[in-house]
């Protein structure tokens, strides 16, 4: 009798999951959806990174390219002429600037080869037992040579990849170029595919939006303009060797946490203890007042306040990223992580909870 009634319960369902026609050719072409993608990401994997990377630079330029399209009102030139001052933007400075940016690297090196460090270190720590000196000389001595040899290998293994870094860059500049050029359809596109019902997902891409300018702008572009600030300072002063502590203050104003007084404090003890105190005092009074200040300035105008992300959240998912995905990784670590997160509460919200059973408007 137990089994006469779980048979009769289960008839109705078993029913329901015979296949006829209609679900085998769902089947069917959900199967060969999933297959093309997976042959689709096998064929785009090696240059997926470049892709991603074109699409993020036309993100950041879009603005710029909507101001250019108003006065030329052809996509095709208005793509071109910003993909132009892209170019002269980044790749012309960065051509012109490497070859001098090797030779400060290398005049660093020998300056450090020849620092008296014993003197350095007995005027720090006047009592301090020989041995302690020569231990901490041998060390200094050993984690210089460590570096040069790294900095060497990197220098090697960029001279080999030049036709790849070459190809690579072609690759960004084409996904740039279109990305901009055909950006409505690609924007129709992704909302064809969408699940999501209107309302749903105008909220969902506004969240997106109000989190990658928060990165996009707030982090990376605001971050590069405090490192800029902060070279000047070094070239205004007479700071030698300006052009690499440049490039760093730039590297660690961008990092969260971090910032550009990690160069700047050392540069600026390294003034006072030449005895020049008028030029010390000025180059700290500069990087205090100014460059301390001026991303929160930059951020007031050009970022909005809607997603106010928490620097925790930043720099691990740039510290994660940047180990996954190389340099790109500063940008895709946060984005892929604040989407995560944007999901989650989405869920909780319930916003997502019914994605399947809302039809689209």
């Amino acid at each position: 009798m137990y089994v006469r009634a779980n048979l009769f319960i289960l008839k109705p369902l078993i029913k329901s999951m015979e296949l006829n026609e209609r679900n085998i050719r769902r089947i069917s072409v959900f199967i060969l959806i999933l297959v093309l993608a997976i042959l689709v990401f096998l064929l785009i994997e090696p240059i997926l990174l470049s892709i991603i990377g074109g699409l993020i630079l036309a993100y950041a330029f879009f603005p710029v390219y909507r101001v250019v399209l108003r006065k030329v009102k052809a996509r095709n030139a208005a793509a071109t002429i910003v993909s132009l001052l892209v170019i002269l933007i980044i790749l012309v400075p960065i051509y012109f600037f490497i070859p001098f940016m090797v030779n400060q690297v290398f005049e660093i090196f020998q300056d450090a080869k020849t620092l008296n460090i014993q003197t350095f270190i007995k005027a720090v720590f006047p009592s301090a037992p020989n041995p302690f000196i020569i231990q901490m000389t041998a060390t200094f001595d050993s984690l210089v040579g460590k570096i040069s040899s790294s900095v060497l290998n990197s220098l090697v293994s960029f001279l080999l990849d030049i036709p790849t870094i070459l190809f690579n860059l072609l690759i960004v500049a084409f996904v740039f170029f279109y990305a901009l050029r055909d950006s409505d359809i690609l924007g129709e596109f992704m909302s064809s595919l969408s699940p999501l019902n209107k309302l749903q997902e105008k909220k969902i891409v506004q969240q997106f939006k109000d989190i990658t300018n928060s990165i996009v702008y707030g982090q990376i572009i605001v971050g590069i303009a405090q490192g800029l600030v902060a070279g000047l300072g070094f070239f205004v002063f007479g700071i030698p060797n300006a052009l690499i502590l440049t490039a760093l203050a730039v590297i660690f104003s961008i990092i969260p946490i971090l910032g550009p007084f990690f160069i700047w404090i050392p540069v600026a003890v390294y003034l006072f203890s030449l005895g020049n105190a008028l030029p010390a005092t000025l180059f700290l009074l500069y990087n205090l007042i100014l460059v301390s200040n001026i991303d929160n300035f930059l951020r007031l105008y050009i970022v909005s306040k809607k997603a106010d992300l928490s620097q925790v959240i930043v720099l691990i998912g740039m510290v994660g990223g940047l180990f996954i995905f190389g340099i790109l990784g500063l940008i895709l670590g946060p984005l892929i992580l604040a989407y995560f997160i944007t999901f989650l509460n989405a869920y909780r919200a319930n916003t997502l909870s019914s994605l399947f059973s809302v039809e689209k408007e």
